[in-house]
């Protein structure tokens, strides 16, 4: 099996090798032009493929939901377009040839009763989103699994909130159940969450488990749907224990087991990701016993865990198990996943692993991922990318027929960009603190010291991965000569209990010495121009951004920061709107506030951020703006339409890399050795 997929990808390795091509800039229309296919899944049938494709030359966002009958590939896909208001940006393969969309359309409207991110007193300007069901005809769209009837004793405006907003969702696809999935559906009486079996032939209806105050549901049975374990909230003094309890087969109650009862801001992870029906032990997926997250067995009938994990990396945090889904193969571990600079699967499964490493041999450099496959596992959808390469979809049919589906992006040579590596240095308290450092092509030591930016990743309870960049801000930066350094700071989630558990109330003071000590190691390596290093930053990174502007002895030339919070103070109001929020991160929302230390404003800034953001209102950018704009050269720019995350419209990505680049070139001074003194001259909006 292995040598016939090597022999028959001969081909895909000679194209992934590349050309000699000149080094020039990619172009911002490379980046900013609409992804060509996106979101592919394969029926488990092996019926049919589902994905998205994007119109090449649009300004706005115009995506197609595409079908592909797998038995007569030659005939090409059934297309839909996306409405004139309503546009896909997901989609996915069900069963029972059934396919689940979802759609995203602009709203402006009072949403103050309708709760969630934006709401507030008169009209918010944001996006909504509903799913929908079709089938492999597409010749309708329902709404998908909703709850049409209008409940007694609810509002119109409540009433209109589920409208607008959705009432349910797509839970587990019940593999082995011919016609049912596991629903979510918002009860519009009670506003509670149900938890349903939805037949998609008759749309009947059967209730699994009724969530309500506190508890909410953990792991369900991929084979009946029946709930296994669940969560429940505790208040205890001035906090909340998390209580685990299990299902006893027995009885059929839930228990709860003590041993797991965690406060809630001690932050243990416990994921129950699967059950082994031979023995009834849980997979569970946990920080408790190590720094960095393990996989291990927790036995309900002992409560205990066993003496050894099942899995463990001495570098990185176990990201997953695979568990089959197929007939042949399933509940079987079949693989695990590691959280390195990428996340990288091991297949356990002798013939799962041949078939992966004769894919990997055929795109050297590349990762490469098994997306799905059918149970006589004829056909396998497989994705590949890199640092360089932009996801590309691929279909192996027999083990020797490879069909290429397409890439997410072309047009991009990937000689114009440079190697990617996984860093790690000290920080002046004697951390060690990891980052991604990413490299321009053909650059060597001989050639000097580079421009640099310093890109903090958001959240900040998050981390950056390796392969391609889906923002397009790396690859645009380092084909224009930029290393690009992303620092993994304290706070950083999914590096470790310490890394993480470290950032709590170190907002712009230890956060931000890691960014500013991890410029000086770049300088210290013969990496950086210490005379040419700008920070740029995205939400939490725009606040490291902002918060760069105030601080003294800057390393930065300039800083750039998009979608910022930039007010601590009334960021913790809102946080206090929810007790549990407040309890669990609130609480480390703290440190050097910028908002309160514009007098100190020393290098030049860009501001930036969506008219339809509602996650870091553009009040935090436009206010520390007018504080700074008399002090240091400034600007504030308000991209219409765009809201906080991906997926952005083509024009604001045009917007977005154009403002950067400009900036870096002109503000900056980047590309020049001399780093020009602050001024008082402002730029306006």
């Amino acid at each position: 099996m292995r040598s016939a997929v090597l022999s028959s990808l001969a081909f895909a390795a000679m194209a992934a090798a590349g050309g000699s091509a000149a080094r020039d800039p990619i172009p911002v229309e490379a980046f900013a032009k609409m992804p060509e296919i996106q979101s592919l899944s394969m029926s488990s049938d092996g019926k049919r493929i589902v994905a998205l494709i994007g119109k090449a030359d649009a300004e706005e966002f115009e995506t197609s939901l595409a079908t592909w009958d797998l038995d007569n590939l030659a005939a090409g896909p059934t297309v839909t377009a996306s409405g004139d208001r309503m546009k896909f940006i997901s989609a996915s393969a069900l069963k029972s040839d059934h396919i689940f969309v979802v759609g995203r359309q602009e709203f402006t409207g009072a949403i103050g009763d309708c709760g969630g991110e934006g709401q507030s007193i008169g009209n918010t300007k944001t996006f909504v989103t509903k799913a929908y069901l079709t089938d492999s005809t597409q010749s309708s769209f329902d709404e998908a699994f909703a709850d049409k009837g209008r409940a007694m004793g609810v509002s119109a405006q409540v009433q209109r909130c589920f409208e607008i907003f959705g009432t349910a969702g797509l839970v587990n696809q019940l593999p082995l159940d011919p016609d049912n999935v596991l629903v979510q559906q918002t009860n519009m009486g009670t506003l509670r969450t149900d938890y349903y079996r939805y037949n998609l032939r008759t749309k009947a209806t059967e209730l699994v488990y009724r969530a309500g105050g506190r508890a909410t549901p953990g792991l369900f049975d991929p084979r009946t749907g029946d709930l296994l374990t669940k969560n429940e909230l505790e208040a205890v003094g001035d906090t909340f224990e998390q209580r685990v309890l299990i299902k006893n087969p027995e009885t059929g109650e839930f228990e709860v087991h003590d041993n797991l009862t965690r406060k809630i801001n001690d932050r243990f992870e416990f994921n129950f990701v699967g059950r082994d029906e031979a023995t009834g032990k849980f997979y569970v997926l946990t920080d408790l016993f190590s720094d960095l997250v393990q996989a291990r067995m927790y036995d309900p009938k002992t409560r205990e865990f066993d003496d050894e994990p099942l899995i463990a990396h001495p570098e990185f945090s176990i990201a997953n198990l695979v568990l089959g889904t197929r007939p042949s193969d399933f509940n079987k571990v079949l693989g695990y996943s590691v959280a390195a600079m990428n996340v990288e699967t091991t297949w356990v499964e002798p013939g799962l692993a041949a078939i992966h490493e004769g894919l990997k041999q055929a795109f050297p450099g590349q990762q490469v991922n098994v997306l799905n496959y059918t149970d006589d596992r004829k056909k396998f959808l497989f994705s590949t990318e890199s640092n360089r390469h932009p996801p590309r979809y691929f279909l192996l049919v027999d083990g020797k027929q490879v069909l290429p589906l397409g890439a997410e992006r072309t047009g991009i040579d990937p000689n114009d960009i440079g190697e990617q590596r996984w860093v790690t240095w000290t920080a002046r308290d004697g951390m060690k603190i990891p980052g991604i450092l990413d490299l321009p092509a053909g650059w060597t030591p001989e050639q000097g010291p580079l421009p640099t930016v310093i890109h903090p990743h958001g959240g900040p309870w998050a981390r950056d991965f390796g392969g391609w960049d889906a923002s397009g801000w790396v690859p645009f930066l380092t084909s224009r000569g930029y290393a690009v350094l992303r620092p993994q700071y304290r706070g950083s989630a999914g590096l470790g209990r310490r890394l993480w558990l470290s950032g709590d109330a170190e907002w712009g003071q230890k956060m931000q010495d890691d960014k500013d000590d991890g410029a000086a190691w770049l300088v210290e390596q013969g990496i950086a121009d210490a005379e040419r290093i700008a920070i740029l930053g995205y939400s939490y990174g725009g606040f490291a951004a902002a918060a760069a502007v105030v601080r003294e002895n800057s390393p930065y030339a300039c800083a750039i920061s998009g979608a910022p919070v930039t007010d601590l103070a009334r960021l913790g109001n809102t946080w206090s709107e929810n007790r549990l929020q407040r309890i669990v991160q609130g609480t480390t929302v703290k440190g050097m506030d910028p908002m309160r230390n514009t007098d100190k404003a020393n290098i030049p800034v860009l501001l930036y951020v969506g008219d339809r953001d509602v996650r870091t209102p553009s009040w935090h950018a436009e206010n520390f703006y007018n504080a700074v704009k008399d002090k240091v050269p400034a600007r504030f720019e308000l991209i219409p339409d765009q809201p906080h995350s991906l997926p952005w419209y083509p024009r604001q990505i045009d917007q977005g890399l154009t403002l950067i680049e400009n900036f870096l070139n002109n503000e900056c001074k980047m590309a020049t050795s001399n780093r020009a003194p602050a001024a008082s001259t402002t730029t306006g909006h």
